[in-house]
């Protein structure tokens, strides 16, 4: 009976913890669905009558070239992590190369600089090759602030291919090219994918970069949202129905690989 009571406080007790981390998320799409004035009341209204006005108000803002916008910087910028950082992670872990310490040191000391002390470099790189407000300067500066982290991660997912395997794979005469098509990333897929999903919500959720080197052309979702924040007041149910909207799709993309992210930051683990 005492085996089965701690795992019914413990149950209890991550269900708890659960509940408080996610009732944000749920007050968010329930104001959503409030007037303003509902939405702004002291003490809350728990009882109201939904209504989608604030997300028809929303979408007359134009809130689509926002999300397209961050949808295209973010999915091209993890497409292009993702095709750098697998080798490199091999090159640093199943095939290491010469002072390979110092190469994973200088991939991780780039985020030890505060990205505010890059910006006036940054701005003034961009600006002198004419490609401020352009939609690829930020694939591109998504890329570059998402590959060190790849970069080890991968390499710890890597670390995880035993090496008999591959081993194995030469024996039978298979080359480089296939040992990672059908050795190598079918066994890493689970780190591949929660590598992936990070990155394509770092990349989604970035503000810094977005704001000052962005305006009308290139403007990504968290630019729209700040644009709910005036002189006239907080629009608070409108805020968040542009909120849940702009969340949505890394919602979707992380049930979606829900499986595989959860095997994915389990690896390594256990031993």
């Amino acid at each position: 009976m005492r085996p089965r009571l701690s795992n019914t406080v413990w149950g209890t007790v991550a269900w708890v913890a659960g509940i408080v981390f996610v009732f944000p998320v749920i007050w968010m799409v329930l104001t959503s669905f409030k007037r303003e004035q509902d939405a702004a009341s002291n003490p809350p209204t728990w009882f109201f009558s939904p209504t989608f006005d604030q997300y028809a108000q929303v979408f007359d803002r134009n809130i689509t070239p926002f999300l397209l916008n961050s949808l295209m910087a973010s999915v091209f910028s993890t497409l292009l992590v993702v095709a750098l950082a697998t080798p490199a992670a091999y090159a640093l872990s199943l095939r290491p190369v010469a002072k390979w310490t110092d190469a994973l040191f200088f991939f991780i000391s780039t985020k030890m600089m505060p990205a505010v002390a890059a910006l006036l470099p940054l701005y003034l790189l961009i600006k002198n090759l004419g490609m401020l407000d352009n939609v690829w300067t930020m694939v591109v500066l998504y890329t570059s602030m998402n590959l060190p982290l790849a970069v080890w991660m991968m390499r710890s997912f890597l670390l995880e291919v035993p090496r008999e395997v591959l081993e194995a794979g030469e024996v039978d005469g298979a080359n480089l090219l296939t040992s990672i098509r059908k050795i190598i990333l079918p066994i890493v897929s689970p780190g591949l994918a929660a590598t992936a999903l990070i990155c394509f919500i770092f990349a989604w959720n970035e503000f810094f970069l977005a704001v000052n080197l962005t305006a009308t052309t290139a403007g990504t979702a968290p630019i729209f949202l700040v644009g709910f924040i005036s002189s006239e007041g907080l629009f608070l149910a409108r805020l968040c129905a542009a909120a849940t909207l702009v969340s949505l799709p890394v919602l979707i993309a992380g049930w979606l690989a829900q499986n595989k992210l959860v095997r994915g930051l389990s690896m390594g683990a256990v031993k």
